[in-house]
């Protein structure tokens, strides 16, 4: 129970795996997940360790899976999930991979290429058929005889006979639509205005055979005369990318073309259809194992990648790895050597030796699908120091408490915890989804964190008594309606009440229950018209209670970090000066407002002093304010003595810790111990003494550098200190005001709320709207609003603060957060679809 509060104990150990035998036992470890292997080769170039090649061969394998899976998706074909976790394949099934992965890929490739070429042909003859058909419809409008006879009537009548008949040349072709415009001008400007253009789009667009698009094209037709013509046109063509095609110049040729060509169209058509079932077969054939073919060749990469990481031994018969594991999963970790020694035939079973080091090891926090959630949260403020108090276990509550009270209202509370009940309920098979948003992803992590803080907002709601900005009068009203400064037999006649929009009620009158409310705040508030000063003194005071003790139980943490790892100097010199100035400044706060509620009643609660005056006349040692009396008896002599006990833990703090570090460094050099083989000489400390002595010292220097090189610096430690007493006693003051924020986001979520309430839902009621469809619509825009604004956005601000309250305010108290985190080598990521190394 006790590694719940504190990361995993770890240790460093050896490996020794025999050749034969490596190879299973590292994917036995991969599949628990419980070891974390070193570089024992820091200095060896990548390309120059032993195991390259198998990763080059298993690079080349995930390079045609790659490849065949995006000619998968490009089929729009779905890839089966089956959820199987494939056994890793011996290195000798290596060999079938590669050949299977290679034919696989040949073949895609080759009816890639062929389907390709015959795309291709087929857009040649399509385009061909649209030429030929355009070019008819060119020459029939041509040789119309009503355009004969208008162009005959240009000419002289007398010269008619003497015209030569002139020879045009054509060319056809099909170019791009969105080239056309320039196409002509080009054609204008370089022919000099000597040649005839004629273009028609083609309606349906045409299938480009590499890319695959769709692109809309347009048949032209250009006449000139001469051969400089003919060439500067088909120079112009090719610079446009323009397709010529030869089109006969006899109608006769031309249908009969056009038969040929549609005949070859067809056959062409029915070649694309076989070749497109072939393809699709030979797709789906694959989709249905090539995840498990990915795990398989990524399991073998990662393999082999942790091998590389190893030392090989200089008979070339055993390979030796230097892993940190968790103590507790030893057991573990050997029947996985064993089971692997056993697959692999092996006779020489696998060693692991436990090594002592000085070197600090990485944090490990064991985690369930509860707690990774709040993990989480800490470990984004930083991975906490090896064997250090985790804040985790802590957060599980602190955390959606302290969302609660800021977000508190019991209808936005209940929605919360639906929403976090359906993702909870349905985690099986919204898990087996694998849904690749990325913020249904993150918000799916943290279901069991918006869970709680869903539940702790109806307990918040309920103590508020705030459901959607209106109260739940379930108890009745505990306040009497008799007036105040009247008869208290009276009660107010219908008269009054007409007359008076503001009337002030006698808290000193019992009411029904004759005292305190019995759950929550009273409904009657929420009619009253000083509410908000209501709610601004109880929240404020409420925030500040909950700030200190929530601070004061982050100091007290830090006294088992310091017991566990046996500094006693900072308990004395640390701990309890950081307790007693909080707990006499702020503490003392807490317990004056306390005091202040059960000390003054309805009666006298006019004569109560203000505690915020009383706060800053204690650190001015004023006392003579007549405007603010003492709250009770002596509190002039006691309230002198907190502050001169919070001055006193200062330069406790600050100088005395940083004198007595000193002082220890002196006595260990001059009159110090000096252990030879065991044997203690010298007059100094006994071994229990100075092993407190180096502890305290392993404090102010670095935790990997070998003791006998530490030197003490006294300038660097005083200044040291002095940062750490300066930021803690502004920081008490700092972060006291901070937890105010807790006071400030609940009213600003109330308030929301309430405006919400009366802009929207309580005009659709007050408009006496007959029909029920335009009350839906309101109702649905409420909805609306409510979902989007006080769910999601307040929701992730009061999210944010608290997570700032934990980070800052919380966890700065006993969490350094300067570790490492423990990254076990584990197939886990691959199962999941993390496919990086």
């Amino acid at each position: 129970m006790g590694e719940l509060f504190r990361s995993e104990e770890m240790t460093l150990a050896q490996l020794f795996l025999q050749s034969e035998s490596a190879y299973c036992c590292v994917s036995e470890l991969g599949e628990i997940g419980m070891v974390q292997f070193r570089d024992l080769n820091p200095d060896v170039n990548v390309f120059q360790r032993k195991f390259v090649n198998e990763v080059r061969r298993c690079e080349e394998m995930d390079r045609k899976l790659r490849f065949v899976e995006k000619e998968i998706k490009k089929a729009n074909i779905t890839i089966v999930d089956t959820g199987e976790n494939p056994e890793v394949p011996f290195p000798r099934d290596m060999i079938d991979l590669e050949a299977t992965f290679e034919k696989l890929e040949n073949e895609l490739k080759e009816i890639n290429t062929n389907q390709e070429a015959l795309k291709k042909n087929f857009l040649e003859l399509t385009e061909l058929k649209h030429i030929l058909r355009r070019t008819q419809q060119f020459f029939d409008e041509m040789e119309d005889p009503s355009l004969m006879e208008e162009s005959s009537t240009l000419l002289d009548p007398n010269e008619v006979g003497r015209v030569a008949p002139l020879r045009l040349g054509f060319v056809a072709g099909v170019i791009g639509r969105e080239r056309i415009p320039t196409f002509e001008r080009m054609l204008w400007r370089v022919c000099r205005g000597n040649v005839f253009l004629r273009q028609a789009d083609i309606e349906d667009p045409l299938e480009d055979p590499t890319t695959g698009d769709h692109v809309h094209k347009s048949v032209f037709i250009i006449f000139f005369q001469g051969d400089q013509l003919k060439n500067r046109v088909k120079k112009i063509c090719e610079g446009f990318r323009a397709s010529l095609y030869p089109c006969p110049e006899t109608p006769q040729e031309r249908k009969e073309m056009a038969a040929g060509v549609n005949t070859r169209i067809d056959d062409l058509q029915m070649v694309l259809n076989q070749t497109e079932d072939h393809r699709q077969r030979v797709l789906q054939a694959a989709a249905k194992t090539i995840r498990v073919w990915f795990i398989k060749v990524r399991k073998m990469k990662a393999i082999y990648h942790t091998l590389n990481l190893c030392n090989i031994d200089v008979t070339q018969k055993c390979l030796i790895a230097e892993i940190w594991c968790p103590v507790s999963d030893l057991d573990s970790i050997q029947f996985a050597l064993r089971r692997g020694t056993e697959k692999s035939g092996s006779t020489v079973p696998s060693i692991l030796n436990r090594m002592q080091t000085k070197q600090t090891p990485p944090t490990y926090n064991k985690t369930n699908k509860f707690t990774s959630g709040f993990q989480n949260i800490v470990d984004a403020y930083g991975i906490g120091n090896y064997r250090e108090m985790n804040p985790a276990p802590y957060t599980i509550i602190t955390f959606p408490f302290l969302f609660a009270v800021m977000f508190g209202d019991l209808g936005h509370g209940v929605l919360m915890t639906c929403a976090a009940l359906y993702l909870v309920l349905r985690e099986s098979r919204l898990t087996a989804q694998k849904n690749d948003n990325e913020m249904f992803s993150m918000v799916f992590a943290g279901r069991y964190i918006i869970l709680l803080m869903g539940i702790f907002s109806v307990y918040t709601g309920i103590i508020y008594n705030d459901c959607f900005s209106k109260s739940l009068n379930i108890f009745g009203s505990s306040w009497s309606v008799r007036p105040m400064f009247t008869d208290k037999d009276a009660n107010w006649t219908f008269d009054v009440l007409k007359e008076n929009r503001v009337l002030q009620l006698d808290p000193a009158v019992k009411g029904v229950f004759g005292g305190p409310y019995p759950i929550g705040i009273d409904p009657i508030w929420n009619l009253a018209v000083n509410k908000l000063t209501f709610l601004n003194s109880f929240k404020m005071k409420m925030s500040v209670i909950l700030g200190v003790i929530h601070m004061l139980f982050g100091v007290t943490l830090s006294l088992f970090n310091h017991t566990y790892f046996k500094k006693p100097l900072n308990i004395w010199l640390g701990f309890i000066p950081e307790i007693v100035f909080m707990s006499s400044l702020f503490g003392y706060l807490v317990i004056l407002v306390f005091y202040k509620w059960t000390a003054y009643n309805a009666k006298i609660s006019r004569d109560a002093p203000s505690l915020l005056i009383a706060f800053i006349n204690m650190f001015l040692f004023n006392y003579n304010d007549p405007t603010n009396k003492p709250l009770y008896r002596g509190q002039m002599a006691i309230q002198c003595l907190l502050v001169v006990i919070a001055l006193l833990c200062v330069p406790c703090m600050l100088i005395v810790k940083t004198l007595v570090l000193r002082r220890q460094y002196l006595w260990r050099k001059h009159l110090g111990t000096q252990n030879f083989g065991g044997i203690r000489v010298g007059n100094g400390p006994t071994e229990d003494e100075a092993e407190i002595i180096q502890h305290d010292q392993l404090a102010m220097n670095s935790e990997e550098e070998p003791e006998e090189h530490q030197k003490f610096d006294f300038t660097d430690v005083a200044v040291h200190q002095a940062i750490h007493t300066i930021e803690y006693c502004l920081g008490c003051i700092s972060n006291t005001a901070s937890y105010l924020r807790l006071w400030a986001l609940s009213l600003a979520h109330a308030q929301l709320s309430e405006v919400l309430w009366s802009m929207v839902m309580k005009i659709g009621f007050s408009a006496n709207i007959g029909f029920s469809f335009v009350l839906f619509i309101i109702f649905a825009f409420f909805a609306t609003l409510t979902v989007c604004i006080l769910l999601i956005m307040e929701g992730l601000s009061a999210f944010l603060h608290a997570l700032r309250l934990h980070w800052v305010e919380f966890q700065n108290k006993f969490y350094s957060g300067q570790g490492f985190k423990f990254m076990p080598f584990t197939f886990n990521s691959i199962l999941e679809g993390k496919f990086e190394d």
